[in-house]
């Protein structure tokens, strides 16, 4: 760490000057806001209500970050006030400094998401490509690894459906990820993720290499109309259950909707009311349904589940490479990060917040093929 004692800044570029927030905008914002909430005749149209009541969330946390942030720097410039005294306090802006550049990086994430759809919470799905075993085993590692990321969020997470392997690792699953901005700050991830590794179901112990997809989208609610016609709708019905034990459901209580069209499928098991299943499809339904119309107007080259874009070679997002070096690294924003183990663990930081500066830069190139040992 590099300091000079006469302007706080830390080695990484943070000057602890200025804010990133417009606080008296955000003031005037909630204000108004404010009065429209007081409007009895609101709370009679939920329509009216709940959008205002989200604004109200998020003007009310950009306003206490604002805070947070002003306090952080207040105290760091008391500790170097301090030292200009010959007070020893390297020890405190060891520990401070790095905070408030975490802290800030951050809040610099929060400022770039501005979509309609980026406050929302966010829908996820795994799929394996082709492999077996080895690539159904990846698939679960990196279900595993967004379950850890949504943790270290203080997201809140919930499993709709998951399909076990053969052996090991999954053949699908659905989860869902509650939180402020869940969807804005996920939503990068979806496309082909790709693992070389020396495989632990390989006897010879050689180098395998795995793909595996996913897919995000926000979960929309009753405020965004999306018109679904029975006709284009298949519903089955199936037992529920992982491997055994009490877990297993003795009727056909899981439900799968598949909407023809398009051929966009969901499901959910995780209630033991085929209704309650019925309604939680429905309602992802409509999520995938609204991304997929919104790739459609925007002529997205993210492809969805459906997609005949094979997972595997020239279409990968990012490698997680464990063998011959070990390096996590993103074809698109060219971000690299050496402590794979980290990112497997739920450290998606770095990614995610080069994917979101180059989205705001506009400037998102395609994966290109060759980049990685095979």
């Amino acid at each position: 760490m590099i300091w000079n004692i006469d302007t706080p800044r830390c080695a990484s570029g943070f000057a602890s000057c200025g804010s990133i927030f417009d606080s008296a905008r955000l003031k005037r914002e909630l204000a108004v806001i404010e009065e429209k909430i007081g409007d009895p005749a609101v709370w009679a149209d939920g329509a009216r209500s709940q959008p205002l009541m989200r604004e109200r969330k998020r003007l009310e946390t950009l306003l206490a970050d604002d805070a947070e942030l002003a306090r952080r720097q207040d105290d760091i410039a008391a500790y170097f006030e301090l030292a200009k005294e010959g007070e020893a306090v390297e020890p405190e802006l060891e520990r401070e400094i790095p905070a408030l550049v975490e802290f800030s990086e951050k809040l610099e994430s929060k400022t770039m998401l501005s979509g309609d759809t980026d406050g929302l919470n966010a829908i996820m799905t795994v799929h394996p490509g082709a492999g077996g075993t080895e690539s159904q085993d990846w698939a679960e590692m990196l279900m595993r690894m967004y379950l850890r990321w949504a943790e270290r969020q203080g997201f809140k997470t919930e499993i709709n459906e998951i399909q076990d392997g053969d052996e090991a690792g999954i053949k699908s699953a659905t989860f869902t990820i509650t939180g402020d901005f869940a969807y804005g700050l996920i939503h990068g991830e979806s496309g082909v993720h790709r693992l070389v590794r020396i495989s632990p179901f390989d006897q010879a112990k050689r180098r395998h290499t795995s793909f595996a997809s996913v897919f995000v989208s926000p979960e929309i609610d009753d405020t965004i109309v999306i018109d679904i016609k029975v006709e284009d709708l298949r519903i089955d019905t199936y037992r529920s259950g992982g491997k055994g034990g009490q877990h297993v459901n003795t009727t056909d209580s899981a439900v799968r909707i598949t909407h023809l069209p398009t051929g966009l499928v969901t499901g959910c098991q995780n209630e033991r009311s085929q209704h309650k299943n019925k309604d939680r499809a429905m309602k992802m339904m409509r999520s995938k349904l609204y991304e997929y119309e919104l790739d459609k107007k925007k002529a997205a080259t993210r492809k969805i589940e459906d997609s005949k874009l094979e997972i595997g070679f020239g279409s990968q997002i990012r490698s997680y490479v464990l063998q011959p070096y070990r390096m996590a690294k993103d074809l698109r924003t060219r971000v690299e990060v050496g402590d794979v183990d980290k990112v497997l663990d739920g450290d998606l930081e770095p990614f995610i917040r080069g994917y979101l500066r180059m989205r705001r830069e506009g400037n998102l190139p395609a994966p290109i093929d060759g980049e990685d040992v095979d």
